[in-house]
C-alpha cells in the first residue's frame, strides 16, 4: 500500500470517527515501515484539523468533535511506542494540560505525541485542569515548560490566571509557558505574558525546542 494511500485512510478514519479503521491504519503503517511521526502529523492530525474546521463552520457539533478526538487517541496509542523508540531522550520536560472548563482536548494528544517524538518528556495532565494543579504538578515534576490549551473563549482567562499566579508565587522565571487552542493568538500570548504561542501541533514542537534552547 502506498504512503499517500495510508495517509488518506488515516485522515478518513478521523473524519468518519472510525476507531477500528484508525487502529488498523496505524498498524498497517508500522508494518510497512512508514515513519510513525509522519503518519501522525500528516495523516491523523490532518484529519483532526479538518474536523476542527468543520466544527468551526458549524458543520459538525461537539459530540462528533469529542468522538474524533477519541479516535485520534486510539491511533496515537498504536504509534506512540514506535515514536518513543525513535526519539532521542533527555531534551527536557514539558507539562501539557487543557485548562479548567474545557470538556474536550482535541488536538492536545497530537501535541503530546509529536513533542515526545523530539525526545522531550511529557507530563500530560489531561483536560479540565485547575491552575493550582498545573502549578503543583509543574513543581513536582520539575518541568521546563508549561503548555496550556484553551479551546473556548470562555476558558482563555485560565491561561491569564496561570501567568498571574506564577508571578505571584515567584515561579515565572522557573518555567517557560506556551499557550494554544483555537481562540488563542500571538497577541493573546503577548498580552498575558506567555513565553510562546503555538498555532498547531507542529508549531508547538518548534516552539518547545526553541524554549529549551
Amino acid at each position: 500500500m502506498s504512503k499517500e494511500l495510508i495517509l488518506n485512510q488515516a485522515r478518513e478514519a478521523i473524519l468518519k470517527c472510525d476507531p477500528k479503521k484508525a487502529v488498523e491504519v496505524a498498524r498497517q503503517a508500522l508494518a510497512e515501515g512508514l515513519d510513525p511521526v509522519e503518519v501522525l502529523s500528516e495523516g491523523f492530525s490532518d484529519g483532526i484539523r479538518q474536523v476542527g474546521d468543520l466544527f468551526g463552520r458549524g458543520e459538525l457539533f461537539l459530540p462528533e468533535l469529542i468522538s474524533a478526538s477519541q479516535v485520534m487517541k486510539e491511533a496515537s496509542v498504536v504509534l506512540e511506542e514506535a515514536i518513543e523508540a525513535k526519539a532521542r531522550k533527555n531534551k527536557g520536560k514539558m507539562l501539557i494540560a487543557t485548562v479548567e472548563g474545557d470538556v474536550h482536548d482535541i488536538g492536545k494528544g497530537i501535541v503530546v505525541s509529536l513533542v515526545k517524538a523530539q525526545g522531550i518528556e511529557v507530563i500530560d495532565l489531561g483536560r479540565e485542569i485547575p491552575v493550582s494543579t498545573i502549578i503543583e504538578k509543574a513543581v513536582e515534576h520539575d518541568v521546563n515548560i508549561i503548555g496550556t490549551s484553551a479551546l473556548l473563549t470562555t476558558t482563555m482567562p485560565e491561561q491569564k490566571k496561570l501567568e498571574g499566579v506564577l508571578k505571584k508565587e515567584g515561579l515565572k522565571d522557573r518555567f517557560k509557558t506556551m499557550v494554544g487552542g483555537a481562540p488563542c493568538t500571538q497577541r493573546w500570548a503577548d498580552r498575558i505574558g506567555a513565553n510562546a504561542y503555538a498555532e498547531d501541533a507542529a508549531e508547538a514542537v518548534t516552539k518547545a525546542l526553541a524554549l529549551l534552547g
